[in-house]
């Protein structure tokens, strides 16, 4: 049964995932008229609904209006059998490596074309960057992207070949030099940006591999001022937070 609601076919569950869907990193606080454009709902639709998320808070309101994503949500998201697991893992090795380095310090995993950031620590001496936690950028011009990518099966990787925006003067827009980078990554275990996602931005990524199956199951990485230094130093730091991490998995 669909329910009382003007959209044909579309269910209780599927009208709440939609408005729940509507929040993303670049749309973190939406008006109901905003959260019904992009969810494809009626107001009044959405109005009602939106009410008893913010009840049960899925969402909150805001003393301007706008609606975020509550507590309910991300107490459930912490709970993922993957991620959650994973960051708990992660973030005492997260913590050794921005103590020896003062870099920013990103775990990711790859969701689709894209790559998810779980978790990143930074300070006041770290690199202004784009990324925050629960964002999700183009997996080929990121240190911990292109980890990720070198690692994704085949359907994947056409995919994101055929789609290879230029975000920088930097960014890779070549398939082949891509596949040649990718290449290597396989091969060395590192994976490397130069001003790719930033300007003034360089990265270093290496895998996650779980101990039990030997699959990447994330990728930590560093971005930095400039990789001309300290680069082995980087590494060491980061190989040795993602073999401890990988073991615990």
């Amino acid at each position: 049964m669909a329910g009382n609601t003007s959209v044909p076919g579309a269910t209780v569950t599927s009208r709440l995932l939609a408005i729940i869907g509507a929040f993303d990193e670049r749309h973190r606080a939406l008006t109901l008229t905003e959260i019904a454009q992009r969810s494809e709902l009626p107001v009044p639709t959405v109005s009602r609904l939106a009410g008893e998320l913010v009840s049960g808070s899925a969402l909150q309101r805001r003393q301007d209006g706008r609606f975020v994503i509550g507590r309910l949500i991300w107490e459930a998201g912490l709970r993922a059998p993957v991620e959650g697991r994973l960051k708990q893992v992660a973030e005492p090795f997260m913590h050794d490596v921005y103590a020896a380095t003062l870099a920013t310090v990103h775990l990711a995993v790859r969701e689709g074309t894209q790559v998810l950031y779980l978790e990143r620590m930074s300070g006041r001496a770290s690199v202004p960057i784009v990324s925050t936690v629960g964002s999700r950028l183009p997996l080929h011009c990121t240190g911990v992207g292109k980890l990720l990518l070198a690692h994704a099966p085949a359907a994947i990787q056409r995919q994101v070949f055929a789609e290879l925006t230029r975000v920088t003067p930097y960014t890779i827009t070549s398939a082949g030099v891509l596949r040649n980078q990718l290449e290597r990554i396989r091969r060395d275990g590192v994976a490397t940006t130069s001003q790719e996602m930033s300007l003034g931005a360089y990265s270093l990524a290496v895998p996650v591999v779980r101990s039990s199956d030997d699959t990447v199951a994330a990728a930590i990485g560093v971005v930095v001022p400039t990789l001309k230094r300290d680069r082995q130093r980087l590494l060491g730091a980061l190989q040795v937070a993602a073999r401890g991490i990988g073991r615990l998995l």
